[in-house]
């Protein structure tokens, strides 16, 4: 059994409610703690948050991207929202004052190493970097518990991933990668679809609206994690708050969430379908078949992680390792190889004059 915190994941064990509280913070100390506060009066059993530098997500031009709260300039938004380690070991620290588990995402290998440094128990990597490789190799290192999303990946994508990582302390998370996600593409039975593919402990990442329908229906599908955007209000100015969880809502997922577990399958499902409508409850159960959700497909390979040039790199000069990075492409910027093939880029003539910020591919390799 894999243990986060204090808390045992497995069979017969309470599902793991995580509060993703991000870089909801939003810099200030005061904030962190007052959401902490929230979460866990609300029922939350672990307080998840977002360790950034904005070079290890974006290059700088990769423009614009669209969020809940409209066009943002991301990578300057990430810069903004940087803050030193000793700012996170105060928050884990109190996290933990609180009885909640302190969990924070890497989203390189900087901030993995730092996270490691700091003396986490567990590590969350979000659906975007499934595929960062380099990243998933320096954490499956480090012996800790992994929690992966899974949103806007394809079977193949977990399979790689979890031939990276593991799959002893691996827990995979259903997600649908949408801001909000439609409740109807959640497709909840996939759960236990993938625990039977993978051999692994399965759970959710809800981007959904509703607080009760999709967590509850994961719950008793087999998820033996729940985590949902959390905010002490849907108007603040945090990158997710306007998709997330305020404290009365978030409250009253975890109840139904216990409510789920305690009752059991049949009696849950014809109370959800006497509030929601049976028709409604079918969509969200779904086929159990793995793939592209609908709201996901347009953004595939470009949500995720790609080789792309550091800055311009010349026709003809051989590409160096700090030349490329794994970055996310969003939606200026062209995507390149995927980071498997970062061995192979590097150390190869570049066959044309590669602009910075671009996806490096087949074509630029001489």
């Amino acid at each position: 059994m894999i243990t986060i915190g204090n808390r045992t994941l497995g069979p017969g064990k309470p599902c793991l409610v995580v509060a993703e509280l991000g870089t909801g913070h939003l810099g200030s100390m005061e904030r962190a703690r007052e959401l902490v506060d929230a979460a866990a009066e609300a029922g939350a059993d672990c307080a998840k948050f977002q360790l950034v530098y904005a070079d290890e997500i974006l290059h700088p031009l990769s423009g614009a991207v669209d969020l809940p709260k409209g066009r943002v300039e991301l990578y300057q938004r990430f810069r903004e929202l940087e803050q030193p380690v000793s700012f996170y070991r105060e928050i884990k620290e109190y996290v933990e004052s609180k009885g909640l588990a302190f969990l924070c995402s890497p989203f390189g290998l900087r901030s993995a190493r730092e996270l490691r440094a700091l003396g986490v128990s567990a590590l969350k990597i979000a659906s975007p970097e499934l595929n960062h490789l380099p990243l998933l190799d320096e954490v499956a290192g480090y012996g800790l518990p992994l929690i992966l999303s899974s949103g806007v990946s394809t079977l193949a994508d977990i399979e790689r991933a979890l031939e990276v990582t593991g799959r002893d302390r691996v827990v995979l998370l259903h997600c649908i990668t949408a801001y909000p996600a439609p409740e109807d593409e959640y497709n909840v039975s996939l759960i236990a679809s993938l625990r039977a593919v993978f051999g692994v402990e399965v759970g959710l990442s809800d981007h959904s609206i509703d607080p009760v329908l999709v967590p509850a229906l994961a719950v008793l599908h087999g998820a033996r994690v729940v985590e949902k955007h959390f905010a002490l209000s849907r108007t603040g100015s945090g990158l997710d708050d306007p998709i997330a969880l305020e404290p009365a809502s978030f409250a009253r997922m975890v109840r139904g969430i216990r409510k789920a577990e305690e009752v059991g399958s049949a009696d849950v499902i014809h109370r959800l379908e006497k509030e929601y409508g049976a028709d409604r409850v079918r969509r969200v159960i779904g086929t159990g078949v793995k793939d592209l959700a609908p709201s996901e497909r347009e953004n595939y390979r470009r949500t995720n992680r790609s080789i792309h040039a550091v800055a311009e790199i010349p026709a003809g000069s051989v590409i160096a390792e700090n030349a490329v990075a794994v970055l996310r492409t969003e939606k200026r910027l062209r995507p390149g190889l995927g980071p498997e093939f970062l061995p192979v880029v590097t150390g190869r003539k570049a066959a044309r004059t590669i602009p910075a910020g671009e996806g490096v591919t087949w074509e630029d390799l001489g």
